[in-house]
C-alpha cells in the first residue's frame, strides 16, 4: 500500500514533468484593474494582449458606479440558490435583456458558461438522443456532453460535409433527438463557425443547434448580437449559451437562452443552476447597464474591427503566421512548445503581456501566443506589440 508521501511525490513528477516539456502555466498577478495597460507587482506597466476584453469594458466606470450602486441597493450577495429565496428583481431583469438583445423566448442565469454547458446536455437529452458536436469545441462543451447518456459524434472543425455524414450516422442509430454543438468562435484560432451550414442541415435533418456565444456576444455582427447575427441566422439557433465574464464587462457569470421550452426545464433540472448560489447581485447590476450600453452604440464593436483588421495585416505584412480570419483572437503560431513559452517572456520583457498557448490547451506540435485585440487599443499600441514581435522573432533567430 502507497504511503501518502509516495502519493503526493506522484504528483509532483507530474508537474516536474509539464515543466521540462515546457508546457508549465505560470501566473503574472497584475495590481490595476484590466484594461489596455496593466500594472504588474513590480511597478511596470504591460500593454496587455492577451485579455478576454473585447469591449475594453473591465475597468469602465459606469459599470463600476453601477455595481457600487447595486451593493447599496441589493446587497453584497443573496446566500441561496436560485429556487429556493436567491432570485432578487434584478436577475430576472438581466434575464430578459439578455433575451431582447439576442432575440429568443427566454434566459436562465448561470455562475458561468463552463456551468451553462455542464447544465445543459444531461438535462435535454437522454440515451435515446444523440449530440453531434465539432472537434475543436471548447472544454466546457466537451465536459458537458460527457455527462450526458446520449450517442455522441465528432465531427471535423466547420466542415458541413462531415457534420452531415454524422447526421446520418445518427439517424441510422435510431436517435429520437438529434443534437448540434458548435463553438460560435473557436477561440484558440479565431475561426467563426459556419453557423449557416449548420442551422441548414439542422433543417434538412430535423435537429436542434446549440452554440457557445462566449467569444462573439457583445462585438461579432454589426450590431454585437454574435454568430449568429454575423452569419444571417438569427432566430434558428435554439440554444445559446455565453459568458458574462468577456466582452460583456468582464467579471463572471453566465447563462442559456433560446427556446422557452428548454430554458422552463432547465429551470427545474439543471444541476448547476439547482445546486449553485445566484449570480453576486452587483454583477446583475451592471450587466443590466452593459445591454443599455450595447443597445445605445455600436461604437466600440465598430473600433474593435477597425484596430482588429489594421493588427492582422500588420503582422501578415511582417511576416508572421497568423490563422486568417477577422475576430480579434489573432494566434501567431510559433509551433513548438519551448520556443513559445521563451518567446512570450522575452515579450513580457518587452513591456508587452502575451502567453503561450501549449497542450493541453491546443494540440501538440501547434503552440502560439495568442494575441486578443480590445477596443481600448489604439493603432499606436498595434504598431508598438509587432514592433516587440519583430524584435524578439530577430533575438531569437526565428526569421531565418
Amino acid at each position: 500500500m502507497a504511503r501518502k508521501d509516495d502519493i503526493l511525490n506522484i504528483y509532483t513528477k507530474e508537474v516536474e514533468g509539464i515543466k521540462e516539456a515546457g508546457l508549465f502555466k505560470g501566473e503574472a498577478p497584475f495590481v490595476s484593474p484590466q484594461g489596455a495597460r496593466v500594472k504588474m507587482e513590480d511597478g511596470r506597466e504591460l500593454l496587455c494582449m492577451c485579455a478576454n476584453n473585447y469591449l475594453g469594458l473591465g475597468d469602465n466606470p459606469r459599470l463600476i458606479e453601477a455595481a457600487k450602486r447595486t451593493y447599496d441597493e441589493k446587497g453584497y450577495g443573496v446566500a441561496s440558490v436560485r429556487f429556493i429565496c436567491g432570485t432578487q428583481d434584478i436577475h430576472k431583469k438581466l434575464e430578459k435583456k439578455i433575451s431582447d438583445f439576442l432575440g429568443t423566448d427566454d434566459t436562465i442565469l448561470y455562475s458561468s458558461c463552463f456551468d451553462a454547458n455542464g447544465g445543459l446536455f444531461e438535462t435535454i437529452l437522454t440515451a435515446d438522443d444523440a449530440v453531434i458536436s465539432d472537434e475543436l469545441n471548447h472544454a466546457s462543451i466537451i465536459d458537458g456532453v460527457r455527462l450526458c447518456k446520449a450517442k455522441r459524434f465528432r465531427y471535423k472543425n466547420n466542415n458541413m460535409e462531415d457534420l452531415e455524414s454524422k447526421l446520418k450516422e445518427a439517424d441510422e442509430a435510431g436517435a429520437r433527438i438529434k443534437l448540434i454543438a458548435t463553438d460560435g468562435v473557436f477561440s484558440m484560432d479565431g475561426i467563426i463557425c459556419n453557423l449557416k451550414g449548420v442551422c441548414d442541415l439542422a433543417d434538412k435533418y430535423n435537429a436542434l443547434v446549440m452554440v457557445d456565444d462566449s467569444h462573439a456576444v457583445g462585438f461579432v455582427g454589426k450590431t454585437g448580437r454574435g454568430t449568429a447575427e454575423h452569419c444571417g441566422v438569427e432566430g434558428r439557433v435554439d440554444i445559446i449559451t455565453g459568458t458574462l465574464g468577456k466582452a460583456l464587462g468582464g467579471a463572471s457569470g453566465g447563462y442559456t437562452s433560446g427556446r422557452k421550452e428548454i430554458i422552463d426545464l432547465l429551470r427545474q433540472r439543471s444541476r448547476p443552476y439547482l445546486f449553485s448560489n445566484s449570480l453576486a447581485p452587483a454583477i446583475a447590476g451592471a450587466s443590466i447597464e452593459l445591454f443599455d450600453m450595447l443597445d445605445e452604440s455600436t461604437e466600440l464593436r465598430d473600433h474593435l474591427e477597425e484596430v482588429t483588421a489594421y493588427y492582422r495585416k500588420e503582422l501578415v505584412d511582417n511576416g508572421f503566421d497568423i490563422i486568417p480570419g477577422t475576430h480579434p483572437c489573432v494566434p501567431v503560431m510559433l509551433y513548438d512548445e519551448k520556443t513559445a513559452a521563451e518567446f512570450a517572456q522575452h515579450m513580457m520583457e518587452k513591456g508587452v503581456y502575451v502567453v503561450a498557448f501549449s497542450y493541453p490547451v491546443v494540440p501538440k506540435g501547434k503552440a502560439r501566443i495568442r494575441t486578443q485585440v480590445c477596443a481600448s487599443h489604439t493603432k499606436e499600441d498595434i504598431d508598438f506589440i509587432v514592433k516587440c514581435f519583430k524584435e524578439v522573432r530577430e533575438e531569437m533567430g526565428l526569421n531565418k
